[in-house]
Parts: structure tokens; C-alpha cells; sequence
């Protein structure tokens, strides 16, 4: 009868965990305050369970000297896959805040379930939108597609983390600025033609009170800008996450080269 070494099982084991735990720890739906610290490591566990008997032939012998080095690798192959699809998430919190200062709703601030911190109204907005279109689309499914298959791609103990891998994570995460800007165009562009006109009339007329006009001139034309841009929100948030699953299979060829 073949014994196998219970070192070995360990080692597979914790392997496996290990990714798996930088992506629930970073990744956007598990790595949401709201869910409740008790949940997160017994979803990992329900996880790894799942994926031993699928990965427990093909997991690498390693030595217990070998084990600091393959969990740090593994950790950070894992919180890469997490960022790489959060970046989405941060894009549209940003085009949130820009947009509230420019529609006037800066100063309303209410607590973000997913952050537990303060956020303004036009942020959660997006965000709450973000995310029943992240659920309704299955990306949450993507994710652990991805997560299963990356151990064939890049098994345990073969990637490695060069400066290729750490300078396409930071771009990576710089794509935040470029989601802001992209979601916020249509409605920014808006309510910078009516500061526009505003200052123009100010020139014009500069008894009328444009202090007072300002806010709900700016503000009518962004709600129904930004109204009108929510049919198009499905097929653009489905694109982006579709590039941030591309970016993961990037980030793997880089940590497997």
C-alpha cells in the first residue's frame, strides 16, 4: 500500500490555502469588510478542501527549509490576482469622489459597507452599481475559475517574483486613474461646460447670484447625464473586468518566466 508522507499532504495543503488567501484577503466580493472576518478563513478552508484531491498529484515535494520562500511566492501570486481585479472597483470610487465635488455632493458623506469608512453618495452609487453588475455577470465565478486553473498554468513552487512581475503589478494598479477618468468622462465633461457657461455668464452679468445658481445648474445636467450613461455601465464594466482577468493571466506568464 502507498504511504503518502504527511509532510507532503501539509505542504500541498498549505500551498494551496496560501494563494487562495491572498485573493480573498485583496480580491472585490471576498475581500469585503462586510463579510465577517469568521467567514473569509472558513471559505479558504471550504476552498482548499475542494481543490486537494484535483492538485494534491501534481503539488511538489518540498522540504520544510523550502516552505518560507513558497509561501511568500504564493501569497503574492494570489494578492496580484486579488489587485488586478480590485483596481476596477478603486476606478469606480474614484470616478465617485470626482464626481461628487463636481456635482455638489461632496459635503454628504455616508459609511461604505464594503469599506467600513465614509464615502460620499455619488460613490457609493457607483459602487453599489459596480458591484450588483460584478454579481450579475459571474465575475466572482471568473475569479475562482481562474484561481483553479492558475495551479496548472503556474504550479507551486515555480513562480517567482522578478522585477517584470512587481512593475506590471504597479502599472496594474495605476489603471485606477485611467477607470476614474473613463467612467467620469461623460458626466465631467458636463458639468465643466456648465462652469464654463457659468463663468461666462458671470462675466456677462455679474449682479446675477451664480453662487447660489451654480450647484443646481451643475448638478440637473449631471444626474441626467449620468442617468442616461447607465445603459451603457453592463457592457463597459464587463469589459473591464474581462481586461482584469487579462491582466492576471499577464501576471502569471511574468511570475512564471
Amino acid at each position: 500500500m502507498m504511504t503518502i508522507p504527511i509532510v507532503q499532504i501539509f505542504g500541498a495543503l498549505l500551498t494551496i490555502s496560501v494563494r487562495l488567501s491572498g485573493l480573498v484577503l485583496f480580491a472585490p466580493f471576498f475581500g469585503s469588510v462586510a463579510v465577517p472576518l469568521r467567514i473569509k478563513p472558513l471559505l479558504i478552508l471550504a476552498l482548499t478542501a475542494l481543490l486537494y484531491p484535483m492538485l494534491s498529484a501534481r503539488m511538489p515535494s518540498l522540504t520544510i527549509s523550502q516552505w518560507p520562500m513558497v509561501v511568500i511566492s504564493e501569497l503574492m501570486i494570489g494578492t496580484a490576482m486579488g489587485v488586478a481585479t480590485s483596481v476596477v472597483f478603486d476606478g469606480v470610487q474614484m470616478a465617485g469622489q470626482i464626481l461628487s465635488v463636481q456635482m455638489g455632493y461632496s459635503l454628504i458623506n455616508i459609511l461604505d459597507p464594503q469599506t467600513e469608512v465614509e464615502s460620499t453618495v455619488v460613490a457609493m452609487f457607483h459602487q453599489t452599481i459596480a458591484m450588483l453588475i460584478f454579481l450579475r455577470a459571474g465575475v466572482h465565478l471568473w475569479i475562482l475559475r481562474a484561481v483553479a486553473h492558475s495551479f496548472d498554468y503556474l504550479p507551486a513552487s515555480s513562480g517567482h517574483i522578478s522585477a517584470a512581475f512587481t512593475v506590471a503589478t504597479i502599472n496594474a494598479c495605476a489603471g485606477v486613474f485611467s477607470i476614474g477618468v473613463q467612467i467620469a468622462a461623460p458626466v465631467l465633461a458636463a458639468t465643466l461646460l456648465a462652469d464654463i457657461a457659468l463663468a461666462l455668464l458671470g462675466k456677462a452679468a455679474p449682479h446675477l447670484p451664480l453662487m447660489l445658481l451654480g450647484p443646481a445648474v451643475k448638478t440637473v445636467p449631471g444626474l441626467l447625464i449620468l442617468m442616461g450613461a447607465l445603459k451603457y455601465w453592463p457592457a463597459l464594466f464587463e469589459h473591464l473586468f474581462l481586461n482584469s482577468i487579462h491582466t492576471t493571466d499577464q501576471l502569471f506568464h511574468l511570475a512564471r518566466t
